[in-house]
């Protein structure tokens, strides 16, 4: 559990009319410190699906029932994928552990943007937003934005009380109102983005590093090949054998990781865009009500 610590902001000395005494008010707030857990969320899973996936090559993959004589060394049984993988060498574990990763950060990002975009169809939650303006119920707009929750609903809300306040200020011209409306649902924006692109990142990297395992591995059962076959005399079949197999399953996983990783990647870029875009429609919707409405 978090530690909690209490920080005295400072004192207020007030002076009472008459009798000169003095009371002290001492305004205090809670500091939750960060979740270590959140904080290093993906260094830790980057380990564990590394040694997942070490373990799965060597105690899964390796499994002697997998092979002719249970011999790890020897060919895989007869339609035993299990141990045709093994065959494809010490490269497999770090192509299982992209998998994983693949697989974990997609999963996470799929339920962190789900709850961004809040409850119900952020089409019929600006509309609404819309009709709530032009009725001047920005009260009404709040609430909508409390039930919405989200992304959305939280940078609409920002930029509604600006709106608020903006009605009852004297000191600005219509110009710097409109700023500062604007300037607002900006800054709640980029302060929604950063936790929106969280770990994109990684699936990025991804796309590019399964597929470089996958060449590297299948360049090394290549080599491996050809040196089977490079012997005097007959060629080792086992030995061409294990580099066929070895090129052949990291390409496999290369290739298959890759192409889902940048599957994943634009589906959940194509989700951030379009967030931003109802962000931009609802913030231009206000901007402009306020214009039509409000000197």
């Amino acid at each position: 559990m978090a530690e909690e610590k209490d920080l005295v902001l400072g004192s207020e000395t007030e002076e009472m009319g008459g009798a000169g005494e003095e009371s002290t008010t001492t305004e205090t707030i809670e500091v939750k410190a960060a979740n270590p857990l959140k904080e290093y969320f993906a260094l830790i899973v980057i380990l564990l699906c590394f040694v997942t996936g070490f373990l799965i090559y060597f105690y899964v993959l390796g499994n002697p029932a997998n092979f002719e004589g249970g011999d790890p060394n020897g060919h895989p049984l007869p339609g035993n994928y299990l141990g045709l993988m093994y065959k494809g060498g010490i490269l497999v574990p770090i192509a299982i552990a992209l998998v994983l990763m693949n697989i974990i950060f997609s999963i996470e990002r799929f339920i962190t943007l789900t709850r961004a975009g809040g409850r119900g169809s952020m089409d019929v939650f600006v509309q609404k937003i819309q009709i709530a303006l032009e009725n001047e119920d920005i009260d009404g707009a709040m609430d909508l934005c409390d039930q919405q929750r989200g992304t959305v609903g939280n940078v609409i809300k920002e930029g509604l009380r600006t709106y608020a306040k903006m009605i009852e200020e004297k000191n600005l011209n219509k110009e710097q109102k409109v700023a500062a409306i604007q300037k607002a649902i900006e800054e709640a924006s980029a302060l929604e983005l950063p936790m929106l692109e969280k770990h994109l990142t990684i699936i990025a990297t991804i796309v590019s590093i399964a597929t470089l395992v996958g060449l590297t591995g299948t360049v090394i059962g290549m080599i491996k090949a050809f040196a089977a076959l490079a012997h005097t005399g007959a060629p080792d079949a086992v030995m061409l054998a294990n580099g066929i197999s070895e090129a052949l399953v990291n390409t496999a996983f290369g290739i298959s990781n890759s192409t889902v990783a940048t599957v994943m990647y634009n589906y959940f870029t194509s989700k951030i865009d379009d967030m931003m875009y109802r962000i931009d429609e609802a913030g231009f919707s206000i901007v402009q009500t306020f214009v039509e409405k409000y000197e």
